[in-house]
């Protein structure tokens, strides 16, 4: 995969979303469910990742809860409802009404105004490149109905 200006993307989505700099907790979420390596496998995958502002917004102790061993899988399920298989730029997803997450979920999808929203979350940054994948930023941590 290539850019425009054909310069090699050899970053895959999780080192993508770590030199970003505005996801580095989803990175640690990625990291903490134990996800890293399929995040990293061939893909292609869709991620909309939560910024570290969105996970900020979260209830107190809602995010120290989630990193706590025993809440594991609910971590990620929560990771996994943020990705979807294939890759898909935002140009793809304007008629959408709702996609099937990894972790089997379906998110309700919105567009309206120039802008896009699975599950309520808007992209707040779109279409980030990586060689297994496209990263897109959120600006809320969406939670699956079941974890």
């Amino acid at each position: 995969m290539t850019r425009t200006n054909e310069t090699p993307i050899t970053k895959n989505l999780v080192d993508t979303a770590a030199a970003n700099g505005s996801f580095r907790t989803f990175t640690r979420a990625v990291e903490g469910a134990g996800l890293s390596a399929s995040l990293r496998a061939k893909g292609p995958f869709t991620v909309f990742a939560p910024t570290d502002a969105a996970f900020e917004k979260l209830p107190a102790g809602k995010l120290e809860a989630l990193f706590k061993p025993e809440n594991k899988s609910e971590l990620a399920s929560l990771v996994n409802y943020h990705v979807i298989n294939g890759r898909k730029l935002v140009g793809d997803m304007k008629s959408w009404v709702d996609t099937r997450t990894v972790n089997g979920q379906t998110a309700p999808m919105k567009s309206a105004n120039n802008s896009i929203w699975i599950d309520g979350a808007m992209i707040t940054s779109a279409d980030i490149d990586s060689s297994n994948g496209i990263l897109h930023g959120i600006d809320k941590v969406n939670i699956p109905t079941k974890q």
